[in-house]
């Protein structure tokens, strides 16, 4: 679920190669740098700090591969969640549901991403009706990509990518049903040498400073699930793009 790509259409005739989605891509994720400049510099009223956060991020070693590993819809979402952000943080509420929206386009799951944020919202500005709001309307998007629309096109019925989930119920209603009857099987899933080398790799070269935040943590719950409970060794590597939506 990638109808972002439709944008493409008018720049491909302008620059019919693939060396345009490769240059949008790592422009796209460059320009993450500035709302990570914006809310750094905010919240520790400083310039210097707020330049030295945005340098973070560009060096950040997920940051980097996204923009090295081929071209990939989901990896524009990485910008545009960061601008959602900045906004939703500044209470300009119409700014962020733009970006969220055109975020939800990049990929099925990543709409998790900015509804979480309406959680983060609801406790952090209390704004609690804004917030549930958030959170309701990202997850029906959401639901609706991967229960109806993928559906719709795919000749299975469904998404092939739920093989890789066999272990924990290979169905977003089986992996509920496993959640709530076997929760353990989903730690013992998620938990392995290979899941911990891989949140290692997501926060220690930020120096552990994500866990500063705990509340904002919680926008990153679904995409660390899907990573985390994947059968495919790809999506517990910084390597790839399904790092996006974390960073």
């Amino acid at each position: 679920f990638d109808p972002i790509l439709g944008a493409f259409a008018p720049l491909w005739l302008v620059w019919p190669s693939p060396d345009l989605l490769l240059v949008t891509q790592a422009i796209a994720v460059a320009l993450g740098a500035l709302p990570v400049h914006w809310l750094a510099r905010k919240h520790l009223h400083s310039e210097r700090a707020g330049l030295g956060f945005a340098l973070a991020y560009l060096l950040y070693p997920p940051t980097q591969w996204l923009a090295l590993n081929e071209f990939h819809p989901v990896a524009l979402a990485c910008p545009l969640l960061l601008f959602a952000f900045w906004y939703l943080d500044e209470d300009r509420l119409v700014p962020f549901a733009v970006f969220g929206l055109v975020a939800a386009t990049t990929k099925e799951e990543v709409a998790l991403v900015v509804g979480a944020l309406g959680i983060w919202y609801a406790f952090s500005h209390r704004r609690r009706l804004e917030g549930a709001s958030i959170l309701v309307a990202g997850t029906a998007v959401a639901l609706i990509a991967i229960e109806v629309v993928i559906p719709h096109f795919n000749r299975a019925g469904t998404s092939s990518f739920f093989t890789r989930y066999s272990q924990v119920g290979s169905t977003p209603g089986g992996i509920v049903h496993t959640a709530i009857t076997d929760p353990w099987k989903i730690v013992t899933t998620a938990v392995t040498g290979r899941g911990l080398g891989y949140l290692a790799r997501l926060v220690l070269p930020l120096g552990l400073l994500v866990v500063a935040a705990p509340l904002l943590l919680v926008a990153a719950l679904p995409e660390l699930a899907i990573n985390l409970l994947s059968a495919a060794s790809t999506q517990t590597s910084i390597r790839f793009h399904y790092t996006a939506a974390l960073i």
